[in-house]
């Protein structure tokens, strides 16, 4: 099945994260200790994913497109809505943790490289080796996030299959219309412009910013946009 490296990263998300809540129950100090070094861990990725941007002033015009499309349609407050929404449906007792656990986790999952050369390499060749890879490492995430955000994270596995599997979907069409080299080039500036979005999520965890992270996921497609705009002009 070809959506069968999708769907097994975001069973690897549901799944660890469904472990994750067994560890709900330790400490808060501990839990504090743990987030904190998860958010170290996110921090030390944005930084290795953000020094293989190549071009620096796309990566920031790229953010602040996508940061003014998001705060204009309010995303990241569509998105806490739609938290919230769960959270009364579920009856979560922690206001605001699934909301930021859903955001949170979702942009975690999904910034990266992996996920779209994964999708690519899924789409066109049929091999699912590089989102079995990313599966794995999804799982421990999730683990780890679960315990600071709860049912968020767990649910944060489903627009994560659906991202992936739209880029799989779509990758016939992709390899039409788009050169390799171009192709490279875009996952290289999507790959810089997560990093930045990690750094922020990062931050936030450790109360260092209190960035409005939601508002940045359209940056992710204006990166694409523009470093394909500036190959064909």
């Amino acid at each position: 099945m070809i959506l069968t490296g999708a769907f097994i990263n975001g069973l690897a998300i549901v799944v660890g994260g469904l472990l994750g809540l067994i560890f709900t129950f330790i400490p808060e100090y501990i839990k504090d200790s743990i987030m904190k070094i998860q958010a170290l861990v996110i921090i030390t990725l944005g930084i290795q994913m953000v020094v293989q941007a190549e071009d620096i002033i796309l990566t920031l015009l790229s953010l602040i497109v996508g940061v003014v499309i998001g705060e204009v349609v309010r995303l990241e407050e569509l998105l806490n809505r739609f938290g919230h929404w769960l959270e009364f449906k579920l009856g979560d007792k922690h206001a605001g943790t699934l909301s930021q656990g859903l955001v949170s986790g979702t942009l975690v999952f999904i910034v990266g490289a992996m996920a779209i050369v994964g999708g690519l390499d899924a789409g066109l060749r049929g091999s699912n080796e590089v989102l079995f890879t990313k599966s794995i490492m999804d799982f421990f995430i999730a683990i780890v996030m679960t315990t600071t955000y709860g049912m968020g994270v767990i649910i944060s596995g489903i627009p994560t299959f659906l991202y992936e599997s739209g880029i799989i979907l779509s990758a016939q069409q992709i390899a039409q219309f788009i050169p390799e080299p171009v192709l490279d080039d875009m996952i290289d500036q999507v790959t810089g412009t997560g990093g930045v979005i990690l750094l922020a999520i990062g931050l936030n965890m450790l109360n260092v910013t209190h960035m409005r992270v939601g508002n940045m996921i359209p940056a992710i497609f204006t990166a694409m946009l523009m470093v394909y705009l500036i190959n064909i002009i």
